[in-house]
């Protein structure tokens, strides 16, 4: 059963494809138009992250990249390479998607809604019907930030914080309405925020809290030295920040994400959508990714309950990138009961610690509490 993949350059997609190619001979990489050289990009990662000469001397041959343009009726190819690419295909992994936090709406159905229309017109036409496994967010739960958010809960209610958290909304109810239609088994599969210990590289995407501590050490170069009286005791400039101090965000390593999604997978589908939460089950409190972000950016990070009316050079910056703070209100939990009862409560098992939040974010620095090991791949970077 042949199975293409969308998205196989991005931070989960490189994941994921090494976990398919343990499981298949080969795999259609389905590319974007353009966007440079797949293949390259792809044997980069592997080369990185330690995979065998034998292993990369390999690749060619089990990779066919195919360059599609998801935002396009038919994915942007003729009639005839559309309809051969849908037959040649058992199974559908679709994970290409912007997480663009800071995105319009417009632009990000485009990419979210449009381009998943877009995947299931093309399992609609192949012969074999292929099932399509479609890289949904935990994050379609929205600005309910209490209770517990279960994996069969698609609604509106309580809004979004984002145009991102929408879009990945309205992608969920569209996979629903095109399963109903077509009487096809969709499987979705709902992670929650994707990090690992991995050393940044240039050559590899980053995760999201990469582009966090950007965003704060880019707005300190821009303010400069905070003004008199807005320093913190310990003279680092203080940054007010909107979040609960008994709040938590789940954190979920990205290998052992691909892991689980890709055993799901290897079940038979019920005939319907089926929501799975890719979620850790132990959450990190916000105070630990507060104090992650003062060491990032060497400011002293103060939670308030609501933003101040006298914001600094600093702070009134980054309230440009709303997508920084919104997450550090939740309290809310992120039930993943059908994959508990089918893969047991240690699915994920690697602990999610200032340590390894530091690893995956400062090539070579020290960690807080240790020193930062050099050249460890992680566990879960396994090559069949």
């Amino acid at each position: 059963m042949h199975v293409a993949l969308t998205g196989a350059t991005g931070f989960l997609g490189l994941r994921l494809l090494r976990r398919l190619l343990g499981t298949h001979r080969s795999v259609t990489v389905l590319a974007h138009a353009g966007s440079g050289d797949a293949l390259h990009r792809i044997t980069r990662f592997f080369e990185v992250t330690g995979a065998p000469e034998a292993y990369l001397a390999d690749l060619p041959d089990r990779l066919r990249v195919v360059e599609t343009e998801l935002e396009r009726p038919g994915l942007g190819l003729s009639s005839r390479a559309f309809q051969e690419l849908a037959d040649s295909l058992g199974t559908i992994w679709h994970s290409a998607g912007s997480i663009n936090l800071e995105g319009d709406l417009p632009a990000l159905r485009r990419t979210n809604v449009e381009g998943t229309r877009h995947v299931l017109e093309l399992a609609a036409a192949g012969r074999a019907r292929p099932v399509v496994h479609h890289v949904s967010t935990a994050f379609v739960a929205g600005r309910r930030r209490e209770g517990v958010a279960y994996e069969d809960e698609l609604d509106d209610a309580y809004g979004f914080e984002n145009a991102y958290e929408r879009s990945k909304y309205e992608a969920e109810t569209l996979i629903h309405a095109w399963s109903r239609e077509h009487r096809r088994p969709v499987v979705v599969l709902r992670p929650s925020i994707l990090v690992t210990d991995l050393p940044p590289h240039p050559e590899l995407p980053s995760h999201p809290l990469q582009v966090i501590g950007r965003i704060l050490r880019d707005a300190r170069r821009t303010t400069g030295t905070q003004s008199p009286g807005a320093g913190s005791p310990d003279g680092r400039p203080r940054f007010r920040l909107v979040g609960q101090p008994h709040g938590r965000l789940n954190l979920m390593p990205v290998e052992q994400a691909a892991d689980v999604m890709v055993r799901l997978a290897g079940r038979t589908p019920s005939g319907g959508v089926d929501t799975y939460h890719v979620v850790h089950d132990r959450d990190v409190p916000v105070p630990t990714i507060t104090t992650l972000l003062e060491q990032l950016a060497d400011l002293s990070v103060e939670l308030v309950a609501m933003a101040p009316d006298d914001p600094s050079a600093l702070e009134a910056l980054v309230d440009f990138y709303p997508g920084l703070t919104a997450y550090l209100t939740h309290r809310r939990r992120l039930d993943d009961t059908r994959v508990r009862a089918l893969f047991g409560s240690s699915v994920a098992s690697e602990r999610v610690d200032l340590d390894y939040l530091w690893s995956g974010l400062v090539p070579g620095g020290p960690v807080p509490g240790g020193p930062l090991p050099t050249g460890v791949i992680p566990s879960a970077a396994r090559y069949a």
